[in-house]
Formats: C-alpha cells, structure tokens, sequence
C-alpha cells in the first residue's frame, strides 16, 4: 500500500509540474464569419420545420392507438367479457 503511495504522488507532482508547451492558444476562440453563421442558423431552423410535423404525426398515432384501446374495451363490457 506505500508503495502506491509513491507512485500516486510521484505521477501527481511529475504530471503538476509538466507545462502547458503544448497546449493551443485560445486567443481566437470565435472567428466564424457571418456566411457561416447564418448557413448554420438555417440548418437549424431546417431541423426545427422537420421536428414539427413530426410531432403532428406522434401525437395523431398515440391519439388512434387510445381510440383503438377504448374501442376494444368498450367491446368487451357490452359482450359481457
């Protein structure tokens, strides 16, 4: 169990005192132009027109798969089931 200790410490202090040489500079974060920006902004506005009748068609599925279920049951109570 010491001898974890050491090795967890060593890599510890070896790992705290690397420099970041190699890191990448993060002076420039956003530099995108406004073509860029407006082609991703139409992207999205494509992705949310589709997500619309989408829903229409969920919400219309789950609404005859309830009316089918109610349908069936009501069977069953006026057979006498």
């Amino acid at each position: 169990m010491n001898g974890m200790r050491v090795i967890m410490g060593t890599l510890a202090v070896s790992f705290a005192s690397v420099p970041s040489a190699f890191a990448s500079s993060t002076a420039r974060v956003y530099s995108s132009s406004t073509l860029v920006l407006a082609f991703v902004g139409f992207l999205a506005l494509v992705v949310v027109i589709q997500l619309i009748p989408a829903m229409m068609t969920l919400f219309a599925a789950l609404k005859g798969l309830a009316k089918k279920e109610n349908k069936a049951s009501l069977a069953k109570v006026r057979a006498g089931e």
